[in-house]
């Protein structure tokens, strides 16, 4: 789903809001997380997951054209780990499909 996806959905779902309304939310809330990710605070969703920042550690790398060793440096990478009711929804969803399908499951 992309972003445009989303809005369209949101307009679709409440038709008191107008496309413009539901792209102007959807931009809101995408740059509230944005925000809070950058000052390096956590985001928890209840029954979806949360999104946290992770550290990367400096390491040394190879640079694949020459060979040489390169220093990499630290990064803090942002991070989603799915609540317990994603997962089981998600998981859920996938072994009704592959029943359906006849394949047998993982």
């Amino acid at each position: 789903m992309t972003r445009s996806d989303l809005v369209e959905e949101l307009a679709a779902r409440f038709s008191q809001l107008t496309h413009r309304d539901a792209e102007y939310a959807v931009k809101a809330i995408l740059d509230a997380m944005s925000d809070a990710l950058v000052r390096g605070h956590r985001i928890e969703i209840r029954g979806f997951g949360s999104f946290s920042i992770n550290r990367r550690p400096p390491r040394m790398g190879r640079n694949p054209r020459s060979g040489e060793s390169v220093h990499i440096p630290e990064k803090r990478v942002p991070h989603f780990k799915p609540g317990k009711a994603l997962r089981e929804a998600v998981d859920r969803r996938t072994a009704e499909l592959q029943a359906s399908d006849g394949k047998p499951g993982s």
